[in-house]
């Protein structure tokens, strides 16, 4: 990007960055749609500065026949839309030329969930891995799983916050937002366990490695497609298809299975981390339906039919 159009998508960036403390992941995928609409703009002799209504909507049907997934999409529209809604704000331009094209229209899917008892299949399968591969895994899953936490969370988890057997962590999630994520005895266990014999995944000059889930390779902890890899293989041990498990649907299973217990709705959206209670509720719609496969499938009139 140049000119003009280049200065305003680096003040947008900072605005994210300072007002509304944007992840630095989040900075950069702004950064890189920006950039993408900027580059389809310089080959109609336009910049971000210069676009017209007739440029975006060009644009954006572009995105429709690059073979990009519909998530990807989805979110280079809303990036430029809130580009504009920005610059607006500013008073740079006296019009907003993506304010007219609506989005496209799609469903939300709903999340992959695991019943409980799938759940504990899983654990036990990743415990019966060979010595501290097994100690380990079975922590991770029991971690995620206990706490709700993301997969980027777990992975980056210090030693530190589990070196004296807490209650509960402190973790810091989406925008730099600290949430207090829960520990239940089950998951206090295989910690301690784990952590008899963390020191097997540390080099012999790496006895300062802060990381709880430790590894020799270069980050220095294990990186979350290690462990999508190990889940995978834990889930087919367990009997349960690999193609429905993943990281993130451990925190699925917890926040489905705590409503499913009855937990209050905006209790499950504190332990989430979820800035929106529209992003939790639907959750109500996963616990709903399988609450009802129970009631179709248990209840004595049901069998009766």
């Amino acid at each position: 990007m140049s000119g003009q159009g280049a200065s305003w998508a680096e003040a947008f960036l900072e605005m994210m960055a300072v007002e509304r403390a944007a992840a630095r992941n989040t900075l950069s995928a702004y950064g890189r749609d920006l950039a993408d609409a900027a580059g389809f703009l310089a080959g109609q002799g336009r910049d971000l500065a210069s676009a017209s209504a007739e440029d975006i909507e060009a644009y954006f049907r572009s995105l429709g026949a690059r073979a990009l997934s519909p998530a990807t999409a989805a979110r280079r529209r809303a990036s430029l839309r809130q580009f504009y809604r920005f610059v607006l704000g500013e008073g740079w331009r006296a019009d907003d030329p993506a304010r007219r094209v609506e989005a496209p229209r799609k469903g939300r899917p709903l999340p992959k969930v695991l019943s409980r008892e799938e759940m504990d299949r899983l654990i036990a399968a990743a415990g019966q891995r060979d010595g501290a591969q097994g100690l380990r895994l079975a922590c991770m899953v029991e971690l995620a799983y206990a706490s709700g936490l993301r997969i980027s969370e777990l992975t980056a988890l210090p030693l530190a916050a589990l070196a004296r057997d807490p209650a509960y962590l402190i973790v810091k999630g989406k925008g730099g937002k600290d949430r207090l994520a829960p520990l239940n005895n089950a998951a206090r266990t295989a910690v301690k366990a784990y952590l008899a014999v963390r020191p097997q995944f540390l080099g012999k000059a790496d006895k300062a490695n802060p990381w709880l889930f430790a590894s020799r390779g270069k980050t220095g902890r294990i990186t979350p497609r290690r462990f999508a890899q190990l889940l995978d293989e834990a889930a087919a041990a367990a009997g349960v298809d690999p193609a429905r498990v993943s990281p993130h649907v451990l925190r699925h299973a917890f926040a489905t299975h705590l409503l499913e217990g009855g937990a209050d709705l905006r209790v499950v959206q504190k332990l989430l981390g979820h800035a929106d209670i529209a992003t939790t509720q639907i959750y109500t719609h996963v616990a709903s339906d399988r609450l009802r496969e129970v009631v179709a499938s248990k209840h004595p009139l049901a069998k009766k039919r």
